[in-house]
């Protein structure tokens, strides 16, 4: 069993209306077989029988589905393993000695709750506005009657596949959340489930991304190349089809 020493620089902030900074803490003897997220926990321990206040952190399930962890590492959102979040990426990708500056995902649209928790409940009103169909569409095994070409349902499970964390978000130098409203889009307007919808779905979830103060994509890749599970922009792609179609044919 190997163990590394550890420089954190962590971005300590009391409320999204107070001034954040970063506090640096070491730490020695950490295992390489521990997750990020068990690092912190560690941390968190040690502050914690200091009599002093744990980091605040976002997590849940910690097998890199729920879409709840996710912070800044070194400037890159769930740290340098590609297509890993936060709560996957493992202490043996850093070496002793080094230093660590860990910060929230920035965005005006995710206002930070604490120390390295923010709000990313922008995403659930997108979703809310057209992320979901109204046919019956039965039990489990209705869905194998449906005729649906393999490349198509590949398309829709890939886009599908978004947890929502947020990295896309945090890493565009713009702030847009195109990358995830495209594939929430994608992943219904593929399938036939999702046709009565299609046109109001894109209009609707568009118009609530804008109103939520995300910016615009401007093709920097940036979420594409963060994103834990691989969504490629091509979905933007898509979510520009379907928008200029809906606005044509609604408006």
């Amino acid at each position: 069993m190997s163990s590394i020493d550890l420089t954190l620089q962590i971005w300590r902030q009391k409320n999204n209306d107070s001034l954040g900074h970063l506090e640096t803490y070491p730490l020695s003897g950490i295992n390489t077989d521990m997750s990020f997220l068990e690092m912190l926990d560690v941390l968190n321990e040690q502050l914690t029988r200091a009599g002093k206040e744990p980091v605040a952190f976002d997590h849940d399930c910690r097998e890199g589905i729920c879409g709840m962890c996710g912070a800044v590492v070194n400037g890159i959102a769930h740290g340098p393993e590609r297509e890993t979040t936060l709560c996957q990426l493992h202490m043996r990708n850093f070496r002793s000695g080094d230093t660590l500056v860990i910060e929230p995902f920035r965005s005006r649209a995710f206002p930070i709750r604490k120390d390295l928790m923010v709000d990313r409940s922008a995403f659930d009103r997108i979703i809310q506005s057209g992320g979901y169909v109204s046919v019956n569409t039965g039990g489990t095994p209705d869905a194998n009657t449906i005729p649906i070409p393999s490349q198509v349902a590949e398309l829709a499970m890939d886009a599908a596949a978004c947890i929502g964390c947020g990295a896309c978000v945090a890493s565009c130098p713009n702030g847009a959340a195109m990358l995830f409203t495209g594939a929430k889009i994608s992943q219904l307007c593929l399938l036939p489930q999702g046709q009565p919808e299609r046109r109001q779905r894109a209009l609707a979830m568009v118009e609530t991304m804008d109103r939520e103060g995300f910016g615009n994509c401007t093709n920097a890749r940036e979420c594409e190349a963060v994103c834990p599970k691989g969504i490629s922009i091509r979905n933007i792609a898509r979510l520009n089809q379907e928008f200029l179609a809906a606005s044509l044919l609604e408006g």
